[in-house]
Order: C-alpha cells, then sequence, then structure tokens
C-alpha cells in the first residue's frame, strides 16, 4: 500500500474528514485555519465552503446540510447561505482551555463529539452525545484530548480514542438507546512498541480499524479483537490526524495531516505535512453515517 497526495490544500491542521454519499464529495476541516474543504475525489483544488473558528468535526445532515463542531458546541450548518446556528447549548465555556476536537455519528445518526484541553496535559475534557431533538449528554469524563470515534459492522461495539492514554478503548454498544458499558483495551501502542499517539480512525467492513498515528507517520490497521496489527501504511507526514473511507464503493481510504507546531527544519524534511492523502487499501470501509438531528 501507498498513499498520494489528493489536493493541492495544505491545512495548518487537517482533521475530521467524512464522506457524503449523497454527492460524491469529501468534506475535511483546518482547525486552526477555521475552514471547511470540499474534495471531489479526481479533482486538485479543493473548494472552501465555510469558515468558522475552531471547527473540529463535519458530517452531513440526513435532512439536508450540515452538522458541525467548533470550539465550545454543536452547530448547523446551511451551505447554500453559509449560515452556522446553534443546535443546542454551548458547553465547557467556563473551562477556557477546552474545546471540542473530533467528532462522528454513529449508525443511529447520533453525533458524538470530545473535547480536549488545548495544552494537552489536563484531563478537563468530556466526550458528548447529541441526539435527535438537541438532546445533549456527557457520556464519558475525565478526558485529555478526545479522538477517534468508530462502530463494528454489527454495531454491537463503539471504538474510543482519548490519545495520551496511547490506547483504542472498546464498549458494548446499543445501538437502540446509544448506550456504552464493559469499557476494555482494544489496541494498546506501549505494549505493541507503536510510535506516536492515537489520533482519528475508521472502521472497515471486516470489522478491522484504522488508526492515524500522530507523530508517527503512518496509518495502521488491527483486529480489535485480538490486539493484533495487520498492515502499516506510511505516509509522508509524521502528524497524521485522521481518516475515512471514501469514493463510490468505499474502498479509498482519505488521509488528513498537520503541519501546526513544526519547525523549519520539520517542514523542509516533511515538505508534504499538512496535505490531504488518499490510498486505495484492498479493503472496503463503512460509510459515513449522516446526523439525524
Amino acid at each position: 500500500m501507498n498513499a498520494k497526495v489528493a489536493s493541492n490544500v495544505t491545512a495548518e491542521l487537517g482533521e475530521g474528514p467524512s464522506w457524503d454519499a449523497r454527492t460524491g464529495i469529501l468534506y475535511w476541516v483546518d482547525i486552526k485555519g477555521g475552514r471547511i474543504y470540499a474534495h471531489k475525489p479526481g479533482n486538485e483544488s479543493d473548494d472552501i465552503v465555510a469558515s468558522t473558528k475552531g471547527v473540529s468535526s463535519v458530517v452531513p445532515r440526513a435532512g439536508g446540510g450540515f452538522a458541525l463542531t467548533s470550539r465550545h458546541g454543536f452547530y448547523s450548518l446551511d451551505l447554500k447561505t453559509g449560515r452556522i446556528e446553534p443546535l443546542t447549548e454551548e458547553v465547557e465555556i467556563d473551562l477556557e482551555s477546552n474545546k471540542f476536537n473530533d467528532g462522528k455519528c454513529d449508525p443511529a445518526g447520533r453525533y458524538w463529539a470530545g473535547t480536549m484541553d488545548q495544552t494537552e496535559k489536563s484531563p478537563s475534557g468530556s466526550l458528548y452525545l447529541l441526539e435527535k431533538g438537541s438532546k445533549l449528554k456527557k457520556v464519558l469524563s475525565n478526558i485529555t484530548v478526545s479522538n477517534g470515534l468508530g462502530w463494528s459492522p454489527d454495531h454491537k461495539t463503539m471504538y474510543y480514542i482519548d490519545s495520551p492514554t496511547k490506547k483504542v478503548r472498546s464498549f458494548d454498544y446499543s445501538l437502540p438507546t446509544g448506550e456504552i458499558s464493559n469499557q476494555q483495551v482494544a489496541v494498546d501502542f506501549v505494549r505493541s512498541g507503536q510510535i506516536g499517539d492515537p489520533d482519528g480512525m475508521a472502521v472497515d467492513n471486516e470489522g478491522m480499524i484504522w488508526v492515524a498515528h500522530w507523530g508517527g507517520g503512518r496509518v495502521t490497521r488491527w483486529n480489535p479483537s485480538k490486539g493484533v496489527l495487520l498492515d502499516t501504511l506510511q505516509i509522508p507526514a509524521d502528524q497524521v490526524t485522521s481518516v475515512c473511507f471514501a469514493g463510490e464503493n468505499l474502498d479509498e481510504l482519505y488521509i488528513t495531516t498537520a503541519r501546526d507546531g513544526l519547525d523549519e527544519k520539520t517542514l523542509a524534511s516533511k515538505p508534504l505535512a499538512g496535505s490531504l492523502f488518499v490510498s486505495n487499501v484492498g479493503v472496503r470501509g463503512l460509510p459515513t453515517y449522516p446526523f439525524e438531528g
């Protein structure tokens, strides 16, 4: 497997890719740049479809338009007008160092997203769940850098990453209620000798998980029931942030990266840092689920 540059956009902190099957467009964000990009597979130039400070994830809405997370809340986005409106009350506004990070919808269309301490030192973040009807629920606390989310093909397991723990956790997951229980460790980066921290992730249709390595310059594929490494995809950028299956057959893996915080020497050796990459990885992924709210 190898990865190639998919777009001529260079992001400071690329993140949050999601596939809109309705239009055949991959949407992704630059958190530091405050932009949402639209990438049409095969095109080198991406469009800026919206700008909002601190946008950290974006997902299609089942009823049209999009939903996103930014700074302290969940918002709706109308691409035709560019209008952004809150979906629910803001959270953690008393914690100036906190902000929303990665987010994704589950197979029932609930929007899961977590917060993080911007210094990446304090477990002051949480994982939230936004349901249809703007009902917001805090699911987990004591999170430092909330990141990757994913669900198994049978919808019975949820995977979640708090990056500094260097672990991918698994939970029993109830599709009807969204309840999670029975926390376990699916992948342990320290025990398996992996480089970097786990960041964003995706699940393929065989139930294997794909994990981006922040500071590791790679994406790895794992059997989460055994904690076994299956494959490694090297990326010519150290700060690999997230992954998403896209394309008509969901067989193209898109990878976001960052250049935020890198010095001139590092950037000279890794000039593609911040690029959007794509790879044909030989397996189909699960779809991006839209927000039902």
